[in-house]
């Protein structure tokens, strides 16, 4: 018996080393894609925007473009514009997207399967005409202008072209994957927890706070940075829909690389961008990282 065991131990040694290198085998390619297309474009654009060629054509350490950046109205405005229009658009995502993950969670019916057709439809429909579907309906002289008319109301104030006419069309586009996160993070609440908090006498706000929200912190940190990310480097939707001046950072840096022609302003505001959602990754990561810490 102790030959035998001592033959099937380096057998079993090379079958992991063979199960490993087969894993490490699927995953090379993956790794190689993200590393090719993301993290060498990030690495080559940081570097662009501080070795700059100089007068004499000598490439030179300088922060000049992030100077500018910094010090520019404008750029400062464009800025604060696409800060206050991803707060505002988490905010909002949230406070619908959660009570009808709470609502298809807890409920059944063909009611149920209604409401979530109706918060996944949005999915389907491309941005480009999500965006003049919008124009149509709350734009100048659109549907509900019309609608209004014909009964001897004013007119509606329009969004469209002013910052909140991004942060409707934003909201609209990411409710399918804010509620589908928060439905799938509502899963891992049991039915049995919130029956014996019941039993005790809870009611629903206190089922909420105590059952509820303390199992979904992760879901709704996952719902909250896909989002950020989602909505701080849209184009299309602050493009067609929001104002011309300030603009959010998609359009911003567009607008620079190809119609001012100054690709160095264009990376910079790229990099900038990207150091902000990294921020919100960085708490993503540091939460999924604490999550697998503390399971057993």
């Amino acid at each position: 018996m102790s030959a035998n065991t001592a033959l099937a131990a380096p057998r079993r040694h090379q079958s992991i080393d063979r199960r490993s290198f087969l894993g490490l085998l699927l995953v090379a390619l993956p790794v190689f894609l993200v590393g090719w297309l993301i993290v060498f474009p990030i690495f080559s654009a940081v570097v662009g925007t501080i070795l700059v060629r100089g007068p004499e054509g000598a490439t030179e350490f300088s922060f000049a473009s992030y100077r500018f950046f910094f010090s520019d109205g404008y750029s400062l405005g464009n800025l604060w514009l696409t800060l206050w229009t991803t707060a505002v658009c988490g905010i909002l995502l949230l406070a619908i997207g959660l009570p009808i993950a709470l609502y298809l969670r807890f409920s059944q019916g063909r009611l149920a399967a209604y409401v979530q057709a109706l918060a996944i439809f949005p999915m389907f429909v491309p941005s480009i005409i999500l965006a003049y579907a919008l124009i149509r309906t709350i734009g100048p002289n659109g549907t509900v202008d019309l609608l209004l008319n014909a009964v001897g109301l004013p007119k509606l104030r329009t969004p469209y072209l002013t910052p909140w006419g991004p942060v409707i069309g934003l909201v609209w586009d990411n409710l399918p994957l804010t509620v589908l996160m928060l439905t799938a993070g509502l899963s891992s609440v049991s039915n049995s927890a919130i029956e014996a908090a019941r039993d005790v006498g809870a009611g629903p706000l206190r089922v909420f706070v105590s059952i509820i929200l303390p199992r979904m912190g992760n879901s709704l940190l996952a719902t909250a940075s896909f989002a950020v990310l989602g909505i701080f480097s849209a184009f299309t939707l602050p493009y067609v829909l929001g104002p011309a001046s300030p603009e959010m950072m998609g359009p911003f840096m567009q607008r620079t690389f190809a119609g001012m022609n100054d690709p160095l302003d264009a990376m910079t505001q790229a990099v900038i961008t990207f150091a902000f959602c990294l921020v919100f990754g960085i708490f993503y990561i540091r939460s999924i990282a604490r999550n697998r810490e503390v399971r057993p």
